[in-house]
């Protein structure tokens, strides 16, 4: 992705050129299912507005009733950690003007975001398309531990989403499906 112009200290840079591709997961608190089918197609292009005007490039998009999954590719003059603040909140305020949603609507504090190579593209896109799919055949949440495994990032189960389902107690790499292919179970991560 080449970026036009990026800030440093006020100075206007030429010609940054990057390759950022992120993966973004991000939850409704307690991952209620309150993204409804009605309003889904509507959400996600609000969103990838909100990632077009910000300047990244929606590569893939799918809301699942409890979770999002959103492939970006990232314009690095801001923080990840920005951009999802800003479509939490603006999503979030969406919700509660169209009162899609009866009562509180929230997303779950903290986001997973991975980075994935080029040639990665065609394989994560399609894995995202293919949530509905996907999530017959496995959790939301052994799919999460099981990115955050693949990707090597340690974590401490207390500081994951809240589970409504179950707790999560000590979770294991033999517990975890790997990342796409739920056509597997119980197999450990290599």
């Amino acid at each position: 992705m080449r970026t036009p112009f990026a800030y440093k200290n006020d100075n206007l840079m030429a010609d940054t050129y990057t390759q950022l591709y992120i993966h973004l997961v991000f939850a409704v608190k307690y991952r209620q299912s309150l993204i409804h089918e009605s309003f889904r197609d509507e959400l996600e292009k609000y969103m990838c507005g909100i990632v077009n005007e910000k300047r990244h490039k929606p590569l893939a998009i799918y809301c699942m009733p409890d979770h999002i999954h959103l492939f970006v590719g990232l314009n690095p003059a801001e923080a990840i950690s920005t951009l999802v603040r800003d479509l939490k909140t603006a999503t979030n305020t969406l919700i509660k003007e169209k009162q899609w949603v009866a009562g509180r609507f929230q997303w779950q504090e903290g986001y997973g975001a991975f980075s994935h190579a080029r040639s990665q593209l065609d394989t994560v896109v399609r894995y995202i398309r293919n949530q509905p799919i996907h999530h017959q055949k496995q959790r939301f949440r052994d799919e999460y531990l099981d990115m955050l495994h693949k990707a090597g990032v340690d974590f401490q189960t207390q500081y994951l989403f809240d589970w409504l389902d179950e707790p999560l107690g000590n979770v294991t790499t033999e517990s975890v499906v790997p990342y796409g292919d739920s056509s597997k179970t119980n197999v450990p991560n290599p």
